[in-house]
């Protein structure tokens, strides 16, 4: 027998580094909630993300291979059963045939260079209730007349609006606190209207009035300084849900930019009371953001009181989000 044999450590003792990181892995999946926010919002940074984490099991995999660590194997089982639990249901195709409306929402971007394309794209989609976000006021008048022959019934406040196939009433401006502080509250009326963005709205259909809420929340931002900045999205977010908890119609549809992930907790006020058309009846995580190569899903389609059918991303347009579409049914 060959003396270094005798030196060599027992597989068991092999890897401890990476046994510590596939455990620590596995506990920040399982206690992501728990991570604290104090710290540049650091909880809700690991949260906006929490799916890519998956990418880091095979990284770990394979250096355990490599290091023939039976330690690290075994610790890598706890992060592979919690993130198949938290997401192992968005892997495949949770569609079903049928719908009797189909909503849309859209981005439609500040900057892009052909509103007029992304409008005709939109009219094309076959959605019924159609929302768009960040529409500005030099192309306003560009979408209401590349959408007017597939969508009588419209409604624009600020910077939101809904394109609808059935009639539409009670439209209201959405206060979600977008301005603080004492001169918010010396804004005229006209200037807030015009910044304004959310709106609720109710859509006619054959089995009785739809609320539809269409929202833009605040940006989140990454910077060295304060970390993971989110104080006008949060905002925004709570302000929200006070309206959607006040709305007295059983039937929900909320559209809009949520500038988050409904893995981070800022929303839990929402996800309470909405549940994802995505995760109900979509195929795979159905990322939207940035549209050139998607990393997180922050364009949302809620709803309470109806049964969503399928849901789907829809081609890029010159915008740098994705539409989202989804069937519902009553």
């Amino acid at each position: 027998m060959r003396p270094d044999l005798w030196k060599r450590p027992d597989p068991w003792k092999r890897g401890p580094l990476l046994t510590v990181l596939a455990l620590l892995l596995g506990l920040t999946l399982l206690l992501h909630a728990s991570v604290p926010n104090r710290i540049g919002n650091l909880g809700s940074l690991v949260e906006t993300f929490l799916p890519w984490s998956g990418l880091l099991v095979p990284v770990l995999l394979a250096g355990a291979l490599w290091r023939r660590s039976a330690s690290a194997v075994v610790a890598l089982l706890l992060p592979v059963t919690v993130w198949l639990n938290l997401f192992g249901g968005l892997l495949g195709d949770r569609s079903r045939p049928g719908g009797d409306l189909t909503v849309a929402s859209h981005n439609v971007g500040a900057a892009n260079p052909d509103p007029a394309g992304t409008a005709r794209a939109l009219a094309a989609s076959g959605a019924d209730v159609l929302a768009l976000e960040e529409v500005t006021p030099q192309d306003r008048g560009t979408y209401e007349k590349g959408l007017a022959r597939a969508y009588p019934h419209h409604t624009v406040l600020g910077t939101v609006g809904l394109w609808s196939r059935l009639p539409l009433s009670d439209t209201r401006r959405v206060d979600i606190r977008t301005d603080v502080g004492p001169l918010a509250r010396t804004k005229p009326a006209d200037a807030t209207t015009a910044e304004n963005r959310a709106l609720r709205t109710t859509v006619a259909t054959g089995h009785g009035p739809l609320a539809v809420y269409v929202a833009h929340l605040g940006s989140a931002r990454v910077n060295p300084r304060s970390g993971f900045w989110t104080d006008s999205r949060d905002r925004n977010a709570k302000a929200l849900a006070e309206a959607v908890a006040a709305e007295p119609n059983e039937r929900v549809v909320l559209l809009g930019d949520l500038n988050g992930t409904l893995d981070d907790r800022a929303f839990a006020g929402l996800t309470s009371q909405l549940h994802s058309v995505q995760d109900a009846a979509g195929d795979g995580f159905g990322f939207t953001w940035p549209a050139g190569f998607p990393v997180a899903r922050i364009d949302q389609i809620l709803v309470r009181g109806v049964e969503p059918r399928s849901a789907r991303v829809l081609p890029s347009t010159g915008s740098d989000h994705l539409p989202v579409a989804a069937a519902i049914d009553w």
